[in-house]
C-alpha cells in the first residue's frame, strides 16, 4: 500500500509540470548552498593547514609584536634579537632554538625578474638538520646545502615545476641572481603543498644576512622541545623568560608565543563561524522553499476535489489521502534536496580544486557523504512538514459535496 503512495505521487507530481520545478526552486538553492559551503569550507580549512610554515604540530614559534609608541614615524614591532634567543634556549624543556630570518628578495633568471623569499639556512650542521627536519623539508632533484657552502642556494619545488613566472623550470646546476648576486642551485625541494615553502629560496644565514644586513634582528624563533606532552607549560616559560628579558608587563607583551595547533584552531574558529552565518543565510531560501510547497500542495488540492472524493467513495480512508498529499510534500522537499546535493558537491569540488591550485597545495576533494545523508533527510520532512496542512485539508474533504462540486 505505502509503495503505490510513493508510485501515485511521482505520477501526480510529474503530470504538474512547470508548477513542480518552480516549487523545488527554493529548497534546491538553499540545499546547494548548505553543500557546496560546507564542503568549500573543509578544503579551505585543510589548505590553510597546508600553508602554515611549520609543519610539526610539537614545535613552538616566537614572534615579535605589538607597536613602540615614541616619536613620530616609530610607531613600527619592536624586533626579536640575540638576547631573546639566549633566553629562549635558556628554558628548560626546550631542546633547540632556532632563529629564522625571512627576507624579501629579487630573483633573477631566463631574463625574468621575480619579487621571492629567502629564508636562512642556520650554519652549525646539528641546528641545519633540525631546521630541514622542523619543516618536513625533502630534496627532489640536486642536494641540501653543505656547511662549506657559500655562493648556493635551495629552492621551492615550484622553481623546478614552472609554476614561478620564470618561462622555464629551475634546474639543480643552473645559476639565478638574488638581489644582482649571481647563486648556484644546488638542490630543489619536494613538494610541500605550502604558497611560502614550495617559492622559498634557502641559503646560508652569512649570506642572506649580506643581501639583506638584518644583523642581530630575528623574523622568528623555532622551538623544539624535548617533551612533546609539556608543550603548554613550555610555552608558559618561554611568555615568562621574554617579560623579563623585553621588560613588559604581562598583558603588555610585544611579542607573540604560539603552537601551529593554537593558530590552526583560531582560523578553524573564524572559518566555522563564516560557515556558520552563511548556512543560516541559506536557510532563509530553504524556508521559502517550505512555503512554496505549502502553496502548490494547498492549490493541488483544490484542484484535486473531485479525484480526492472518488478515492473517498470507493473506499480511501482519511488517512489514506492524508499519506498520499502528505508523501508528495516530501518528495517535493526530496527531489530539490537531491538536485542540491548534487549541483553543491559539484560547485564545491572544482572551487576546492581551485583554491588549492591558485594557492600551490595538495588538497582532494572528497563528498561527505553523512551530511548528505542528513540533508536529504532533513529535505524530505522539511517538504513533508510544510504538507501536513493542506494534507490534512485534503483528509477532511466530503466527498458527497466534493463530487456534486
Amino acid at each position: 500500500m505505502r509503495a503505490d503512495h510513493f508510485f501515485l505521487s511521482l505520477k501526480n507530481l510529474k503530470h504538474r509540470g512547470l508548477r513542480t520545478w518552480l516549487t523545488l526552486l527554493g529548497i534546491f538553492i538553499g540545499v546547494t548552498v548548505v553543500i557546496a559551503l560546507i564542503g568549500l569550507g573543509n578544503g579551505l580549512k585543510l589548505t590553510v593547514e597546508a600553508q602554515f610554515g611549520v609543519s610539526s604540530l610539537e614545535v613552538i614559534t616566537v614572534q615579535a609584536g605589538g607597536l613602540n609608541f615614541g616619536p613620530p614615524g616609530s610607531g613600527v614591532s619592536i624586533p626579536l634579537d640575540m638576547d631573546d634567543l639566549e633566553a629562549v634556549k635558556g628554558v628548560n624543556n626546550v631542546d633547540y632554538a632556532i632563529r629564522r630570518n625571512l627576507e624579501t628578495l629579487k630573483l633573477e633568471y631566463n631574463d625574468r625578474l621575480v619579487i621571492g623569499t629567502a629564508i636562512d639556512l642556520p650554519e652549525d650542521k646539528e641546528e641545519a638538520d633540525v631546521f630541514y627536519e622542523a619543516l618536513d623539508l625533502e630534496i627532489e632533484q640536486g642536494r641540501k646545502l653543505k656547511e662549506s657552502d657559500t655562493n648556493k642556494i635551495l629552492l621551492g619545488n615550484n622553481f623546478l615545476t614552472n609554476k614561478v613566472d620564470l618561462g622555464k623550470p629551475v634546474e639543480a646546476g643552473d645559476n639565478v641572481k638574488l638581489n644582482n648576486k649571481s647563486f648556484e642551485v644546488v638542490g630543489l625541494l619536494e613538494k610541500q603543498g605550502s604558497f611560502i615553502l614550495d617559492n622559498i629560496a634557502i641559503m646560508p644565514r652569512t649570506k642572506l644576512d649580506d643581501l639583506s644586513d638584518f644583523g642581530d634582528e630575528i623574523d622568528m624563533i623555532i622551538v623544539v622541545l624535548k617533551d612533546t606532552e609539556l608543550i603548554e607549560e613550555t610555552k608558559e616559560d618561554i611568555e615568562k623568560v621574554l617579560r623579563k628579558t623585553r621588560d613588559v608587563d604581562e598583558g603588555e607583551e610585544d611579542f607573540d608565543v604560539s603552537t601551529p595547533a593554537a593558530a590552526l584552531e583560531t582560523v578553524n574558529q573564524v572559518l566555522t563561524g563564516v560557515q556558520i552565518f552563511i548556512v543560516i543565510i541559506a536557510l532563509i531560501s530553504v524556508f521559502v522553499g517550505a512555503i512554496g510547497i505549502i502553496n502548490t500542495m494547498t492549490t493541488s488540492v483544490m484542484e484535486r476535489r473531485k479525484d480526492i472524493g472518488i478515492m473517498k467513495a470507493v473506499g480511501a480512508r482519511n488517512s489514506d489521502i492524508f499519506l498520499q498529499f502528505l508523501i508528495e510534500a516530501g518528495l517535493l522537499g526530496l527531489i530539490g534536496g537531491l538536485a542540491g546535493v548534487v549541483f553543491g558537491s559539484i560547485i564545491s569540488y572544482f572551487g576546492v580544486v581551485g583554491i588549492a591550485s591558485f594557492l600551490g597545495t595538495e588538497v582532494s576533494p572528497s563528498l561527505d557523504i553523512p551530511l548528505t545523508l542528513i540533508t536529504l533527510v532533513v529535505s524530505f520532512i522539511i517538504g513533508a512538514a510544510a504538507g501536513i496542512i493542506p494534507a490534512i485539508k485534503a483528509a477532511k474533504q466530503n466527498p458527497v459535496e466534493v463530487i456534486r462540486g
